[in-house]
């Protein structure tokens, strides 16, 4: 049964080595991100799933051990999903995080995470919202205290200079996004537009949606911790307990 989530964005930015000059800019999502890790680790969980954006087909996983890095980024740094497996190497050595996934590894390296065993989940943009929630349905019977850590950034399209430069539906539709998530709203999350998210170049719509199934009879309640559309993507920090 899922016990706890927290909703972190997932820009590499947010490594201060890859921010370089301008990491000061994300000082406050940070912060809001090492405070949503303690209420996941507060839920005492047996076991945490890491659930992120990833271009694929088809879900992917990521057994814990498995390593990320950030030098496709121009950075030497590398990061591990959990404690390392058995001899460093086996099935976590058979591929590497992806982008958003490995910025979770070292969001729980950095606050010294050891609470639980933890496994990654990659989703594609285009999986259904249906399929999405019936994964979510599937991670929450995994262990008897189940948390998430669901990675995933608002519409890329606030501001002229924003990657997806500007467009007049980014700003409501993030709003709704902020909404939901610090609410908890699981049919809200569930109604978002697939179609309009990828226009949008929204990254976290369906990890948001494998997050919603997950909770369907929990009874969590949400709490908005951060939200800003710094250049010019939306970023949200929430939790749920």
């Amino acid at each position: 049964m899922l016990v706890a989530a927290a909703v972190c964005p997932c820009p590499p930015l947010l490594v201060p080595e890859v921010a370089a000059g301008a990491a000061p800019e994300l000082d406050a999502a940070r912060a809001a991100c090492t405070d949503a890790l303690g209420v996941l680790a507060a839920a005492r969980p047996h076991r945490l799933t890491v659930v992120g954006p990833v271009d694929a087909p088809e879900p992917e996983t990521y057994p814990e051990g498995t390593r990320g890095s950030f030098k496709g980024f121009g950075v030497d740094l590398d990061v591990r999903l959990g404690r390392a497996a058995e001899g460093d190497g086996g099935a976590g050595a058979e591929r590497r995080l992806p982008y958003a996934l490995a910025v979770a590894a070292w969001l729980l390296e950095r606050t010294g995470w050891s609470d639980a065993p933890v496994d990654g989940l990659g989703v594609g943009e285009r999986l259904a919202p249906g399929h999405c929630a019936r994964i979510g349905r599937d991670l929450a019977t995994r262990a008897e205290r189940v948390a998430l850590l669901v990675m995933g950034d608002a519409s890329a399209c606030r501001t002229l200079k924003a990657p997806g430069y500007l467009d007049e539906r980014a700003a409501p539709f993030d709003a709704e996004v902020g909404r939901a998530l610090g609410a908890a709203d699981l049919a809200a999350l569930m109604a978002l537009d697939a179609g309009l998210a990828h226009e949008l170049k929204v990254s976290g719509r369906a990890p948001w949606q494998v997050l919603a199934g997950a909770a369907e009879g929990a009874g969590l309640g949400g709490s908005l911790l951060f939200e800003d559309a710094p250049y010019g993507v939306g970023y949200a920090v929430t939790t749920w307990s």
